[in-house]
């Protein structure tokens, strides 16, 4: 997946009609790149910024039906999420792996409670269920995860749900739908919807890189551009009225030792009446989440600091030694598009997702989750096709598997990269100087920079540390010392000069202190 060659494919069409134009690269836009390719459509992908900039690579890294989803009643939600957690997990067996999860229960009642709710969970889950939760006594439950505040632990539950990496969900989806026939392409930013007797038939489109500008001709423009579907539903119409309740979502990363061994923890009611999660994640623990309602809409979200505090003050009650501002390697945030309701909190608005087509025939996808992008893509294109443009196709995408797919070793630190692993290895082996690792505290080599630059449409230093690898969500001081050497490298690739390398690297600092804990901020 080479940029040039995009570029190629879509000037190569001329004023030529597109059957299918995405706006948006993330997870939902793509899933309805990948399907609608897939069904034989002539699709192309227009993202501003890079895929999965915004909202889809800053998640929680759970594929789950949603344990809160089925505290609150919303049965059709959680069924769908665990039919879909089973499909992406058959499609994408080297991004999914099963997760244990610990309830630990200090109650005489949490124990029954939760048991047999996690039991309806399992049997909702089918035959697509990753494994039988069980009661765990006390003993076990330390077994499985030393690090508890021991005192009044009565014992806990365990029970199964999905990990992923998000972001390396979202470039492997650009590259199957680029398999399929799509052209994708990053940093082109839509300018202006194109219409003929007032109905939508295509978008102007720019390219942030290069600086060219293109009409784009389209039977179906789709908009999917999470929190900014507004922006784009102005542009239709500027008198609409706003759709989005934008809610941020802050993560705390961790050292591992904080929470040993394999298992996470659930804390299934927080002051704000949320579930919170400490996930192993690339040998780090992920804390979070927030839910914290917000009216400005910036693709770099920062946290607050009553966020911060909010989240250690609420783990710090579950584990031996509460974590403190100190211990924190990276902090991010991201903001969820829920769709409006007459509700006051953000909790409680609709995860679900919403299609609406407008009378210019603007089709917009908004709302739902990670888990349920596939479903979502397949409902999009489905509605497309039923305003009567499109030729009516199946959808195949439960059973397309994603690029890389392969068993792979989840212990192995390039396990991401599925069937891509071994070229990535072979890259290493033709350049000694690329065999080495970015930094002492990453598990990334120097090759998948190469990688990503050739074949991942890698375009600055921030795609490298943040959404090819996971540098800046790991550790985010270890990112900032390696920026130059990344950015000397992807220059070296790019054919770009100095003074390239100078601005990409200041660039990325200046986002990156955004995800530095208040005490690891330096001059």
């Amino acid at each position: 997946m080479k940029r040039p060659e995009m570029i190629s494919a879509l000037e190569a069409r001329g004023s030529q009609q597109w059957d299918i134009c995405v706006i948006g690269g993330g997870a939902t836009g793509l899933g309805v790149a990948v399907d609608a390719a897939s069904r034989g459509f002539s699709t192309i992908l227009l993202e501003q910024y890079d895929f999965s900039k915004g909202t889809s690579s800053r998640a929680t890294k759970l594929v789950h039906g949603g344990v809160r989803y089925l505290q609150q009643g919303n049965v059709k939600l959680v069924t769908e999420a665990l039919h879909e957690r089973g499909i992406l997990r058959q499609n994408a067996p080297h991004l999914v792996k099963d997760q244990s999860f610990i309830v630990p229960n200090y109650k005489w009642w949490e124990g029954p409670y939760y048991g047999i709710g996690l039991k309806v969970y399992d049997w909702m889950a089918g035959s697509l269920g990753l494994g039988k939760s069980r009661l765990l006594s006390r003993e076990e439950t330390l077994q499985l995860a030393p690090t508890l505040d021991t005192e009044g632990l009565r014992g806990g539950v365990l029970y199964h749900d999905g990990q992923f990496d998000d972001a390396r969900l979202a470039i492997h989806l650009a590259q199957t739908a680029a398999e399929q026939g799509a052209v994708v392409l990053n940093y082109c930013k839509v300018e202006e919807l194109l219409k003929t007797n007032g109905a939508v038939s295509g978008v102007r489109a720019r390219d942030l890189i290069g600086g060219s500008e293109w009409p784009i001709h389209a039977k179906v423009v789709i908009n999917a551009t999470g929190v900014f579907t507004d922006s784009i539903l102005r542009m239709d119409d500027a008198a609409h009225e706003p759709i989005i309740a934008p809610s941020q979502g802050v993560h705390l990363m961790l050292d591992k030792d904080f929470l040993p061994g394999e298992a996470a923890i659930l804390v299934p009611h927080t002051d704000d009446g949320r579930v919170l999660f400490a996930v192993p994640w690339h040998d780090k623990i992920i804390i979070g989440t927030t839910d914290t309602p917000v009216t400005k809409i910036d693709i770099e979200p920062r946290a607050l600091p009553e966020e911060i505090d909010f989240i250690l003050q609420q783990i710090g009650r579950y584990l031996r030694r509460a974590p403190g501002p100190g211990d924190i390697r990276s902090i991010f945030a991201g903001l969820r598009p829920l769709v409006k309701s007459s509700s006051r909190k953000t909790a409680e608005l609709a995860r679900d997702h919403l299609i609406v087509v407008s009378e210019s025939g603007l089709v917009t996808v908004t709302g739902g989750k990670w888990t349920t992008y596939r479903r979502m893509a397949e409902d999009t294109v489905n509605t497309a096709i039923s305003r009567g443009k499109l030729a009516d196709r199946p959808c195949v995408t439960a059973t397309l598997r994603i690029h890389g797919a392969m068993p792979v070793n989840f212990d192995d630190p390039q396990h991401y990269h599925g069937t891509d692993a071994a070229k990535i290895r072979a890259l290493a082996a033709e350049r000694p100087e690329w065999s080495g690792k970015l930094h002492p505290r990453l598990p990334y080599w120097k090759a998948e920079m190469i990688w990503a630059v050739r074949e991942e449409l890698c375009m600055t230093v921030e795609d490298a540390l943040s959404r090819r690898t996971r540098s800046l969500l790991l550790d985010a001081q270890a990112a900032i010392e390696c920026a130059e050497p990344v950015a000397a490298m992807m220059a070296s690739e790019l054919g770009r000069d100095r003074e390239w390398q100078m601005e990409q690297v200041a660039a990325f600092k200046k986002i990156a202190e955004g995800y530095l804990a208040p005490a690891r901020i330096t001059s």
